[in-house]
């Protein structure tokens, strides 16, 4: 007889073990996602930081100074890096090819997502990845949430039985003013933000059947793409997936909203998500469940997505690089298949669902 697993709430895994002994780091980008996230991260767990690279060197030089990191550079030159240094790569997604490029041949690397601009341009760095022998994952960090590696143990241990809801819905004020880049994009809702809940979908239900799916622009965005969205996922038969995103609540918070919901047919799980609401200073998760028709339940969590969540990629990638972890959660080849589900997200949105008659006349 299998053993029923352990779901007290204080006994739910949170947290990827520490690799044995954790190699330097050196970081490529210095932007906001890596003064407020990968740092304090890696800061947290002891880890070296050799050196921040970024084409603009009095911000890589700032960075630097503010975080007591002995080097910065303007490019990956030879030096900058030594041996065994594994790469944090977190660039706006037109600037990977130039990058992976540039890595050492066999590198060990992990890549903030998204896994470039669109499925043809996954694939091309798919390639590249390949040809250049890199040891690549990508920073899907929200799996490694706490809140996340727990309702992760309550799917695959079966203690929510069979799923048969997963729903995500965000309504907050986003300030996408914080990432100039964006302005440039063609494509930002499905690819830059809900790339880590699509992702995290197939992480708990598998590969998806089918998508409907649209996203819209907001008038007072200043002219950015879709950063709007409503999408269904088939994963099967039984399993309902629907995502409703709105970044733009301009109202106030007493009604904003981030979170995931997770049914199944033993049990049930809500997530809330706080970095959404006031980012990216956010509010704390939160999970709650309720198991076997007991009351709900908060589960004590050790940290949030933000910053907490980024500890876990860079431990999975050091570990698997020193054989302490079989596998990597998140290798590019399985980023490629989120990018392949975003794709289909845009064709769907691009191709518009079942028109309606304007003539009532014509209503049988």
């Amino acid at each position: 007889m299998t053993a029923s697993p352990n779901t007290k709430p204080s006994a739910l895994p949170q947290a990827w073990p520490m690799p044995t002994a954790p190699r330097p780091i050196t970081i490529i980008g210095a932007g906001s996602i890596v003064a407020d996230a990968h740092l304090p991260a890696y800061r947290a767990l002891g880890f070296t930081i050799e050196a921040i690279v970024d084409p603009d060197l009095e911000r890589a030089k700032a960075l630097a100074d503010r975080w007591g990191i002995a080097r910065a550079s303007g490019t990956l030159a030879p030096g900058t890096w030594h041996a065994g240094t594994i790469f944090d790569v977190a660039v706006p997604p037109q600037a990977l090819d130039e990058v992976l490029a540039s890595l050492p041949v066999g590198a060990a690397a992990l890549v903030q997502k998204p896994l470039g601009l669109d499925l043809a341009h996954a694939t091309r760095l798919r390639r590249l990845a390949r040809e250049r022998g890199l040891r690549a994952a990508m920073n899907f960090q929200l799996r490694f949430a706490p809140s996340m590696i727990a309702l992760a143990y309550l799917v695959r241990s079966g203690a929510l039985g069979a799923l048969t809801d997963l729903e995500v819905r965000v309504t907050c004020a986003m300030p996408w003013h914080q990432w100039p880049y964006l302005r440039s994009l063609e494509r930002i809702e499905f690819t830059q933000h809900s790339i880590h809940y699509l992702d995290l979908l197939r992480s708990l239900a598998g590969e998806p059947r089918q998508v409907w799916a649209r996203a819209v622009p907001h008038p007072g965005s200043g002219g950015l793409a879709a950063t709007r969205s409503s999408a269904i996922i088939d994963f099967g038969e039984h399993l309902r997936c629907t995502l409703s995103m709105n970044h733009h609540h301009a109202h106030g918070p007493r009604h904003e909203a981030s979170e995931l919901r997770v049914e199944g047919t033993r049990g049930a799980a809500v997530v809330r998500m706080g970095v959404n609401l006031d980012y990216p200073v956010g509010q704390p998760d939160a999970l709650e469940v309720a198991l076997d028709g007991q009351p709900w339940c908060s589960v004590p969590l050790v940290g949030s997505w933000f910053p907490t969540a980024f500890r876990g990629p860079m431990c999975n990638l050091q570990r698997f690089m020193a054989g302490e972890d079989a596998v990597l959660v998140s290798p590019l080849e399985d980023a490629w298949r989120s990018m392949q589900l975003v794709e289909a997200l845009y064709a769907s949105s691009d191709h518009g669902g079942t028109p309606l008659s304007a003539d009532p006349d014509t209503v049988p």
